[in-house]
């Protein structure tokens, strides 16, 4: 049985993606181990969002490589997606993985144990799809709280920011497949569950009929959830029909605000 060890970057999309991956590695037989350990595989969930994150990657994919100079290193990810060309010709990387490839982290790695080259496969043009990469958790590793990730991309494009061209445009999770795993996560313990993504507030931009405010009404009728919070938020997306229909909800605590941070508590 080969070993496995994942180490995560970055913001709250990554941590979810981070235990899906988890969870498809488990799944196809690995045994995960601390990241501090000795592996067989090392995957690093990878941040490009500054410099420093850029940095931090880098060396968290080295440390790897040093712990056990034999094991597969994955870089998976934004810092992936954003300098690609330069990973490839890295030796300490293995393995690159692009967003919206995570779900393939399994059959990648059977291509590369079996002496395939899979890099043309694995790093896709982000800005040209619309689709919405099919992962999926049913545990975390808080046994209370539950991080759901229902969106992905922007479309802002703001000068300072890398994330359009490290994430794509935005795409939405189907809000039937958001019930299911919610549900699903419900009959296992959870209480409580909060809606994540890389611009929440876009959430069902790109489908017919439903925006982030619909969603949540259909959330909170699922029975045994107890409580339902919002990743950060932009103040435009909070109009008086936002925070009127908020207010109704019986599961409803707490949203962020984005960029001041101020935290809104509705009666």
């Amino acid at each position: 049985m080969r070993k496995a060890a994942l180490h995560n970057l970055g913001c709250k999309v990554n941590a979810y993606e981070t235990e899906a991956m988890q969870q498809l590695l488990e799944e196809a037989g690995y045994e995960i181990v601390p990241f501090q350990e000795k592996a067989d595989v090392y995957v690093i969930n990878t941040c490009s969002v500054t410099n420093i994150a850029d940095r931090k990657s880098r060396q968290m994919l080295h440390r790897a490589k040093k712990m056990n100079p034999a094991a597969v290193v994955v870089a998976a990810g934004c810092y992936v997606q954003a300098a690609g060309e330069e990973l490839k010709k890295d030796a300490a990387i293995d393995v690159i993985i692009g967003n919206n490839r995570k779900k393939d982290l399994v059959p990648l790695l059977d291509e590369y144990f079996a002496g395939k080259h899979v890099e043309e496969d694995s790093l896709i043009d982000i800005g040209k799809t619309r689709e919405y990469e099919a992962l999926h958790i049913n545990k975390i590793a808080d046994h209370t709280r539950a991080f759901i990730k229902i969106q992905d991309g922007c479309n802002q494009f703001c000068s300072y920011c890398i994330i359009p061209y490290t994430r794509g445009r935005v795409r939405s999770r189907k809000p039937e497949e958001i019930m299911e795993e919610i549900k699903g996560l419900v009959d296992r313990g959870y209480r409580e569950v909060v809606l994540t993504g890389i611009h929440l507030s876009s959430y069902g931009l790109d489908l017919d009929g439903i925006t982030l405010l619909d969603l949540m009404v259909k959330i909170d009728k699922i029975q045994g959830l107890e409580r339902l919070r919002l990743g950060s938020l932009e103040p435009r997306i909070v109009t008086e029909e936002f925070t009127r229909t908020l207010a109704g909800l019986r599961t409803i605590c707490l949203i962020s605000i984005c960029p001041c941070r101020v935290a809104v508590t509705l009666p």
